[in-house]
């Protein structure tokens, strides 16, 4: 066994109906993944390819209680997607071969500060500090595929305060689930403990402290948190 200077813990997703942890490994995110949401967002979805940032496994936490308000930001914005859990090893796969690797499904939401992405934009700079911050991928409990189903259809929705800000259905992605992982693995190695969150609808809008954030996709699960107070200025 190899000896390293300190011991890191594992993150880890919860499995819905049990005890065992799901362990994460990479999070791969998909950019614009539905064709309302990339043309809110100024983009022609008709001529665009997929395209992928990153999370750190870290940065995926429970979507339950109090989620911090982030620093270096005053535009929070939420973005609701299916989340695909991977459980097996691919590279240059076709969509068909792409399908039997998913070992189950959630529901995240991707949390962006907004502003910080503009001036990446702007910039020409990555995306890293807009996208991947402590807590900016809360997560249901995974769902076995088993349990779900291949997931080609149904609705995913997001309120705050009760007020439906987001809704679309899977049916919509540009890019379904298998699409997306034969994508990926193109680029890099499909491993177990991969997690992929697939894009959201239009209808992304900031989040305040205090807000309560309540969404879902039918047949996966529902999720219900609220957003803490922002952080004292050092």
């Amino acid at each position: 066994m190899t000896d390293t200077v300190f011991k890191l813990e594992q993150p880890t997703a919860a499995i819905a109906g049990g005890t065992s942890r799901f362990p994460i490994r990479r999070v791969f995110c998909v950019g614009r993944n539905y064709a309302a949401h990339a043309r809110e967002m100024g983009s022609d979805p008709t001529r665009e390819a997929p395209f992928f940032f990153m999370k750190p496994a870290d940065a995926v936490v429970a979507a339950e209680g109090t989620l911090p308000y982030p620093p270096l930001t005053g535009d929070l914005h939420h973005e609701i997607e299916l989340v695909v859990a991977v459980g097996g090893t691919g590279v240059n796969l076709t969509p068909e071969q792409a399908r039997s690797l998913v070992w189950g499904y959630g529901v995240g939401v991707d949390l962006t500060r907004r502003d910080l992405q503009a001036e990446a934009k702007n910039s020409g700079r990555p995306w890293d500090w807009a996208k991947g911050f402590d807590a900016s991928g809360p997560c249901s409990p995974l769902v076995p595929v088993q349990q779900t189903g291949w997931l080609e259809t149904g609705r995913i929705w997001l309120k705050v305060n009760g007020e439906l800000r987001q809704q679309g259905d899977l049916a919509d992605m540009i890019y379904n689930v298998a699409e997306v992982l034969s994508h990926i693995s193109h680029s890099v190695a499909l491993r177990p403990g991969d997690l992929v969150f697939t894009g959201t609808p239009s209808g992304v809008a900031p989040l305040a402290p205090g807000d309560q954030v309540t969404a879902g996709v039918d047949g996966v699960a529902q999720i219900s948190f609220h957003v803490g107070a922002r952080p004292k200025a050092v």
